[in-house]
């Protein structure tokens, strides 16, 4: 969601730091793997093309990277970070603490997180409702 707001490095941090959160509990499901796809998708062909979909050696780097950044960025980054780790109905500890630590170092504050949240369960809500009524 508003990924394609980022400019080239920024969309190429953020797949780097995605596949971080996907690896944080282990191998990504199906789900996980599916929204990163759409995630994929929502970048662009040549973000893509450029990708390597393999973790950097340095997750500190990326953070840093963007807690350096606009807090437009810091927050497109983070909602598309909650998506991904509470798109699989399974919000692990582990992803968790992961997103906590990457919350701190991008100085959001709780309310943010908190607006970021509900605008990640009102898409879920809206997709669940879609999903209703389209098959019935």
């Amino acid at each position: 969601m508003l990924l394609s707001l980022l400019n080239r490095k920024e969309k190429l941090k953020f797949l780097d730091l995605a596949m971080h959160m996907v690896s944080v509990d282990g191998e990504p499901s199906q789900v996980e793997q599916r929204l990163l796809n759409m995630m994929l998708a929502e970048v662009g062909d040549n973000i893509v093309q450029e990708y390597h979909f393999s973790l950097s050696q340095d997750l500190e780097e990326t953070i840093a990277f963007f807690a350096d950044n606009h807090k437009t960025v810091k927050h497109i980054v983070y909602l598309n970070l909650l998506k991904v780790a509470m798109n699989d109905d399974f919000y692990n500890t582990t992803e968790h603490f992961f997103l906590e630590n990457i919350r701190i170092k991008l100085s959001i504050d709780e309310t943010k997180k908190k607006q970021i949240m509900r605008l990640v369960y009102k898409e879920r809500d809206l997709r669940e409702s879609a999903k209703r009524i389209v098959s019935h």
